[in-house]
């Protein structure tokens, strides 16, 4: 291998070009067979399929799934909540977690630093479906702040990560 690897932060695996290939394939359409994708990355079927089932036993890969549009299932608003907590025990932030994640609405959950203790990105139909979502989450556990920013445009949004070179 002439090439610098990237090392795998969970075990002594290395992604090579090749591997990096193959998820930058996969993330552009996982629908693709094992033979597309040997083709696209220079290898055949079957060294193309054990490289991919590595990817997935080392959890690089952790799911192959559909995008769907959330506006032509209805759910045409996107809110992005700031939590503040007053609490930040181990105990109080399990409740908090195990409640949020329990939520359908809730597509990504961050606990962050800075100002804001956490941020949910939402996705429900119209106003009053979030009234409801905002009512459960202010139920869950005790909240110092919560504040609700609504997209009003989404300018980009993509969900392949950008595959580091060598």
């Amino acid at each position: 291998m002439n090439d610098v690897a990237i090392q795998l932060h969970d075990n002594n695996r290395r992604l090579d070009a090749i591997d990096r290939k193959i998820l930058t394939v996969l993330q552009e359409d996982a629908s693709l067979s094992v033979a597309e994708i040997g083709d696209r990355v220079g290898l055949s079927s079957t060294p193309c399929w054990k490289r991919i089932q590595r990817l997935e036993a080392d959890g690089v890969i952790l799911r192959r799934v559909a995008l769907v549009d959330q506006n032509k299932i209805g759910l045409g608003i996107s809110v992005f909540v700031s939590v503040e907590s007053a609490d930040h025990s181990e105990a109080w932030l399990r409740k908090f977690a195990d409640a949020v994640s329990a939520m359908p609405e809730v597509m990504e959950f961050y606990r962050m630093a800075g100002d804001v203790d956490y941020m949910l990105r939402v996705v429900v139909a119209d106003m009053q479906a979030y009234d409801v979502f905002y009512k459960k989450l202010i139920s869950a556990v005790p909240l110092k702040n919560v504040t609700s920013r609504f997209a009003m445009e989404k300018i980009k949004s993509v969900t392949a990560l950008p595959v580091p070179a060598a």
